[in-house]
């Protein structure tokens, strides 16, 4: 592989063939159109059997390195795929999806990552066929790429949830103990979680084991149609969700739960009528009106603390707090500030505040030095070779083992910009946090 200025031949060939995509336009009849789309979905398909086949390479070469540089057994492998996720614009959790993805194809399922190179086989039914036969041997998930490929079409006959339920199929016949327990497993993987809907809803997801969720279901279903028929004038969906908020908080009444939620706007959002959203950490933004109508509730308790920004309003940089660790309100302004993962693309909520500039480096624990990472991201960056600079206009750049630079900025604070104040009250600058 010859190396040229910018890169290798390979790189600057792809190189000129995207800027060659981005011009691509309609061109000849509908039926031109069409096979431009197949050739399109083709060439997307032989990208991903291309990444898969660069992935496991890195993998083994940044293994070899770290080896050689002396890295204990235990922590071999390390932060790769947090590289895997950085290049290719993902989450970690994703990186080590991609990771685990591509030895599995390259290793074990040559009939897969080939249907892949051709373009028979789409990467979402690459990823669902190497997903349903994860809990197999070896030699058993080679079985599994053998048969498929050998049904009548091969994985060019196959769509979505075909793939995944032959896959299946033939997993459970050569393995049932594994898949058995495989499931059995799964159990240990319930959860909770909740992410944002539109019109300022949420949607508050379980994962639970199947007989739980259906037991679930039925009882809020049965209260439901108990409270109908009694002449309940709210919907079946509208009695279930407000029964399933007054069970869980032990509420009598759904829009009465006493929970702390953290609401940051801007003193003019709060005081003066501007229009500006507010935001709810875990959440996003919210309408100013729906903001203050949740602090003026009477049935509420409500906390105001001042948070400062900087003189553009563009960013967080002082709380009243001149506590020197990353705990109590400190914390509490970074979470705040960063909202989630400080790493590009991850979006993950906030677990650990760390120094980018190591105290040991003589970084000193502020709110110019600290940043919100998940568990992952703080782990990652232990690894050899990676480098963090926090910089005092907020920018964060983090240096990979690779020498490639990726750079993070914090959230736009709510209101940020040119202050609109025409009220007395507004004496303080620039957020209010209320709990």
């Amino acid at each position: 592989m010859k190396r040229s200025t910018g890169g290798t031949e390979e790189l600057l060939a792809l190189r000129s063939w995207s800027r060659a995509l981005a011009g691509l336009g309609p061109s000849g009849s509908d039926a031109d159109q069409v096979d431009l789309l197949r050739e399109l979905e083709r060439l997307k398909s032989a990208a991903a059997a291309a990444q898969a086949r660069i992935t496991v390479a890195f993998d083994r070469s940044q293994r070899r390195a770290q080896r050689d540089a002396g890295v204990p057994e235990r922590r071999v492998g390390q932060g790769i795929a947090a590289q895997v996720a950085l290049a290719r614009g993902d989450s970690p959790s994703k990186g080590a999806r991609h990771l685990g993805h591509a030895h599995a194809l390259v290793e074990e399922m040559p009939h897969t990552l080939a249907a892949l190179t051709r373009g028979d086989l789409t990467e979402l039914r690459s990823t669902l066929v190497v997903r349903e036969t994860a809990c197999l041997s070896r030699p058993d998930r080679s079985r599994v790429d053998a048969e498929l490929a050998a049904r009548p079409g091969g994985y060019a006959a196959l769509g979505d949830v075909t793939a995944a339920a032959e896959t299946r199929r033939i997993a459970y016949r050569l393995d049932p103990h594994a898949f058995t327990a495989r499931s059995s497993r799964a159990v240990a993987d319930r959860r909770v979680s909740i992410r944002p809907a539109p019109e300022t809803m949420a949607i508050v997801s379980g994962l639970l084991p199947v007989v739980q969720g259906v037991a679930v279901h039925a009882a809020l279903s049965r209260h439901a149609d108990s409270l109908r028929s009694g002449g309940d004038s709210r919907s079946r969906g509208q009695i279930m969700a407000d029964t399933l908020v007054e069970r869980v908080t032990g509420q009598t009444t759904a829009p009465a739960v006493p929970v702390e939620v953290h609401l940051v706007m801007s003193a003019e959002t709060l005081l003066d009528g501007d229009p500006a959203a507010a935001h709810v950490p875990g959440y996003g933004p919210v309408p100013a009106p729906f903001a203050r109508d949740w602090i003026r509730d009477t049935d509420a308790q409500v906390w105001l603390r001042r948070l400062f920004t900087a003189p553009a309003g563009e960013r967080l940089v002082a709380m009243e707090s001149n506590r020197r660790c990353f705990t109590g309100l400190l914390r509490r302004f970074v979470v705040l500030r960063d909202q989630v993962c400080r790493t590009p693309w991850c979006d993950a909520p906030v677990r650990h505040v760390d120094h980018p500039t190591p105290a040991g480096a003589g970084g000193e624990t502020s709110a110019v030095n600290a940043q919100g990472l998940c568990e992952a991201c703080n782990y990652a960056k232990e690894a050899p070779g990676w480098r963090t600079r926090a910089r005092a206009d907020g920018l964060l750049e983090t240096t990979t083992p690779t020498g490639h630079r990726h750079r993070s900025r914090a959230p736009t604070p709510p209101g940020a910009g040119p202050p609109r104040v025409s009220r007395a009250e507004i004496s303080f600058r620039d957020l209010v946090l209320a709990c």
